[in-house]
């Protein structure tokens, strides 16, 4: 071969590869901005039931079935609830004995296959939880967005938005606690959600785009007689809650905020969710560079995300050190600039959004003295 046409070839060569990896990448990207509930999130452990009886269930030893707290326990077909790990239980030396609170849906028996999830409730509030509940539509840019609304006798409402890989049952962990306090609830569906408007990329913007249909919530609740709201929010739908106080036209009538596992270093968390859906190591920075083009997010800077300068309100942020979606180390960070604020709450040994799973009464204590003056 020629030498100008070796280099041709070569250089052919070289712009194939690079295009190849360009689509790779963006399909790349495009998976990882595709949570749901069906998918892996970095830290899910796929465990085996190995025996179930007398309140309690027998799952493989891993750091996931070892985690303090209450959560979801789901599988193909069936979802449960389990409690703390029952220290003293005879079990097999691969496996961890929990407390079965109950089976909410399906059959749970030996050699099914499960995961912990923080969403320990299914339905709707007045079929899990007992709760009075209307079904409503919030009218969103896009179209309606599909909610639940939990009545109490306050003017001070609660907009609770979920966030990554769950669904709006997510917040109901909290409802109880809420209607204990007589706080009405607004509990939406967002773009892209079941039931709610599609766009028509299909992806997350981790908020950046989806803030709007809370900001659409804001002005449901006011329109219909609160006064104020308070914005609660999950991952991705902390940020939206950060979003919508420094954007929202209403957001004089935002009384407080409470985040729980706020993503705000898109970075790390568009490369955590990559690489939960298999996505090779050496891949990653190209999935991050698809990401910031299919979005317009600049995921490379961080602090873009949400701005503590911003904020003009009480907040209340639960965070924990062993989160692998959304760094402990940039909420630490966030919370340290505006400590007149911003409340703090660490949470040992609990996974993305699952601070209250990890310690329920110490979470809803924090909740009370949050919201106190707040109603």
């Amino acid at each position: 071969m020629r030498p100008g046409t070796a280099a041709a070839a070569a250089a052919l060569s070289v712009i194939g590869a690079t295009a190849a990896a360009v689509a790779v990448g963006r399909y790349a990207g495009d998976i990882a901005l595709k949570p749901s509930p069906e998918h892996p999130l970095p830290g899910d452990s796929r465990l085996t039931v190995h025996s179930v009886g007398d309140r309690r269930v027998a799952l493989t030893r891993s750091l996931a079935s070892l985690r303090p707290g209450t959560y979801g326990l789901t599988g193909a077909g069936c979802h449960a609830v389990v409690g703390s790990v029952v220290h003293g239980a005879p079990h097999p030396v691969d496996a961890v004995v929990r407390r079965l609170e109950r089976v909410t849906h399906g059959t749970l028996g030996p050699g099914t296959r499960v995961r912990l999830t923080p969403q320990v409730h299914i339905g709707n509030p007045r079929d899990a939880l007992g709760l009075d509940c209307a079904d409503v539509d919030v009218p969103g840019e896009l179209g309606p967005l599909p909610a639940w609304f939990v009545p109490g006798v306050r003017d001070t409402w609660v907009i609770t938005v979920h966030g990554l890989g769950t669904t709006r049952e997510h917040p109901m962990v909290v409802m109880p606690f809420l209607h204990r306090h007589r706080l009405p609830v607004l509990d939406l569906a967002y773009r892209n959600d079941l039931g709610a408007p599609r766009t028509a990329d299909g992806i997350n913007h981790l908020g950046d785009t989806e803030w709007r249909d809370l900001d659409a919530a804001i002005r449901y609740a006011v329109h219909y007689g609160a006064r104020d709201v308070v914005l609660y929010g999950w991952s991705v739908g902390a940020t939206m809650a950060l979003r919508a106080a420094a954007r929202s036209a209403l957001r004089d009538r935002i009384s407080g905020l409470i985040l729980d596992s706020p993503v705000l270093d898109r970075h790390a968390t568009v490369r955590a969710l990559a690489a939960a859906r298999g996505v090779p190591r050496s891949l990653l920075p190209l999935v991050v560079r698809a990401a910031e083009g299919t979005t317009g997010m600049p995921v490379h800077r961080p602090a873009d995300a949400a701005d503590p300068a911003a904020l003009a309100v009480p907040t209340l942020l639960f965070h924990g050190p062993d989160d692998l979606i959304a760094p402990w180390t940039a909420s630490r960070s966030f919370a340290a600039r505006r400590t007149e604020l911003i409340t703090l709450q660490a949470v040992p040994h609990a996974p993305h959004a699952a601070m209250w799973n990890a310690d329920p009464a110490r979470y809803e204590e924090a909740l009370r003295r949050f919201l106190t003056p707040l109603m």
